[in-house]
């Protein structure tokens, strides 16, 4: 059974958080994180297209109210596309700041909704329904790691293996500190029974980030093998 993902916002949260992502950019840019930056906007991209051309043209399982779809999964796809990702590049590179970057996200996504509360603007309600495609989402996320354990269970070095406890520990929690920060914020789920947003927040945090990460780490593998940060060939 599919689980409805909601979300009610107005519309100064989505100027404030867009403000917020232009900051991201900027600092990520000042410590010269180039490659980090383009991976993000990268990630933007790819979820407007997964949201906008599969979940709403294709399924049609997104629904609004008081939006414009395009431009709403515009903002929604490259706020957290891009943070998701480019969060995940600093955590695949174990970068030095990471803990700076962990919070200056999290907070964000904790205090966001507190502060466009204190602003009268028009509200809006966005929902995207699962039952079309998770059990496709449950058969990436199972071969994607099924993939990475024959990959270890294959080698014969113990330091050539995948980590694949760290793999799988970004995907959940990147995932599972946007659907918190979300439902603790009031944005996520509002006015369901309290099981319903427990499972929804769950059962995200296990699939929807965490189905891409052994993909993930073999382009991040990929690409710093080859350019370092400030996309200079290594």
């Amino acid at each position: 059974m599919g689980i409805i993902a909601s979300r009610y916002f107005n519309l100064a949260y989505i100027v404030l958080d867009s403000t917020f992502v232009l900051l991201f950019i900027g600092l990520l840019c000042w410590r010269r994180r180039y490659l980090t930056t383009l991976w993000g906007l990268f990630g933007g991209i790819l979820y407007f297209f997964v949201d906008y051309c599969v979940f709403y043209l294709w399924t049609g399982s997104r629904s609004i109210e008081g939006g414009n779809m395009f431009w709403t999964l515009l903002w929604m796809s490259m706020s957290y596309g891009f943070t998701n990702f480019a969060w995940i590049w600093l955590c695949l590179d174990k970068d030095g700041n990471l803990k700076e970057w962990t919070i200056l996200i999290f907070s964000w996504w904790i205090a966001c909704p507190m502060i466009s509360g204190m602003i009268s603007s028009p509200m809006i309600h966005i929902q995207r329904t699962t039952g079309v495609y998770h059990g496709i989402m449950g058969a990436i996320l199972f071969l994607s790691y099924l993939g990475v354990i024959v990959y270890n269970l294959s080698c014969r070095k113990k330091e050539s293996m995948v980590n694949i406890l760290w793999l799988c520990s970004i995907g959940v929690a990147v995932q599972f500190g946007w659907e918190f920060a979300l439902l603790v914020g009031g944005i996520r789920s509002t006015g369901f029974a309290l099981p319903e947003q427990i499972r929804t927040l769950v059962i995200n945090s296990l699939v929807e980030t965490n189905l891409g990460m052994p993909l993930m780490f073999l382009i991040h593998k990929f690409f710093k093998d080859r350019y370092s940060e400030d996309l200079k060939h290594v």
